[in-house]
């Protein structure tokens, strides 16, 4: 009897291979561009895929509106400086109270620093913002921005890590350890309201529960040791408060003397409970609306 096997013939083994190969393109991670540097003096790190998304115009507050952090401003200001001129800087940790301008000195510490480099005729300072759930990707972008002749800030706003988190392990490896290392074109600056990066309750309880409670939280505290500038951000007075007030309301133009607004920044100060530069913005935002004047754009 004939041979009942039938041979796929060329075609169909043709069609085979190219559906084989569709299937595993379609399962292999999407391929990283190469990023645009000269597009923005500022990104946006985002996964899916891995990319820098240019930020045309920073949300940012102008220098001199910044009150009462004289001290750590001109610290952030200096050490971003010599970064820029590709002198030895450290990586920075500002922590302390909510809203008193952590985050609004990062982003001015960027934009006067490259002032200084547009009359130089250097490379631009970039900023890169890495939200907090994306820290374990931070290897791809420091091994994207280290082939690039520009220098780099890469800010995380609000860090902190919880009992259960381990990404804190690539913070780590990236600022310090690993076998590369931090390149020498990229700085990383974070703002956190704790001091070492975790909840006082969960040291605590690890130390009370440990067997050596010395031991106990030592690997995550030290997340915070590698950082070697540590800027302090205080709760202000009532006076910084009023001085932080005046300078928004002299700096916005707005129609009203001090002794019409002083009183209600005070009573808007007293429903917060709350004295900072961000409840001075909120009260100035407020009673420009209700002058009906727009305020400037930064």
């Amino acid at each position: 009897m004939p041979d009942q096997t039938t041979t796929p013939t060329a075609d169909a083994t043709h069609a085979l291979l190219v559906r084989i190969a569709d299937a595993l393109e379609r399962l292999a991670p999407p391929a990283v561009v190469t990023p645009d540097f000269d597009a923005a003096d500022a990104f946006v790190w985002a996964t899916e895929p891995a990319r820098f998304e240019p930020v045309p115009r920073v949300n940012r507050v102008e220098m001199d509106l910044l009150q009462g952090i004289d001290r750590v401003r001109d610290q952030l200001v200096e050490n971003t400086e010599r970064f820029a001129r590709g002198l030895p800087a450290n990586n920075a940790l500002l922590w302390g109270a909510r809203g008193m301008g952590k985050s609004s000195l990062v982003k001015a510490a960027h934009a006067s620093v490259n002032r200084a480099l547009a009359s130089a005729d250097g490379p631009r300072l970039k900023l890169v913002e890495i939200h907090r759930e994306d820290i374990e990707s931070l290897p791809v972008l420091m091994g994207l921005a280290r082939t690039s002749r520009h220098r780099f800030i890469v800010f995380c706003d609000d860090l902190s890590f919880d009992a259960d988190d381990t990404s804190y392990k690539s913070l780590k490896a990236v600022l310090e350890g690993g076998i590369e290392g931090r390149p020498d074109n990229v700085i990383f600056y974070a703002t956190s309201n704790r001091r070492h990066l975790l909840p006082r309750d969960m040291m605590e309880n690890e130390r009370s529960t440990a067997i050596n409670p010395g031991e106990a939280v030592e690997e995550k505290v030290s997340l915070s040791d590698r950082f070697g500038l540590w800027l302090g951000f205080h709760k202000c007075s009532q006076d910084e408060y009023l001085a932080m007030v005046a300078a928004y309301v002299a700096h916005h133009g707005l129609p009203v003397t001090e002794e019409a607004w002083r009183p209600q920044a005070l009573e808007w100060a007293t429903t917060r409970g709350a004295r900072s530069g961000r409840t001075a913005f909120q009260f100035v935002q407020d009673l420009a609306g209700r002058l009906g004047v727009p305020l400037k754009a930064a």
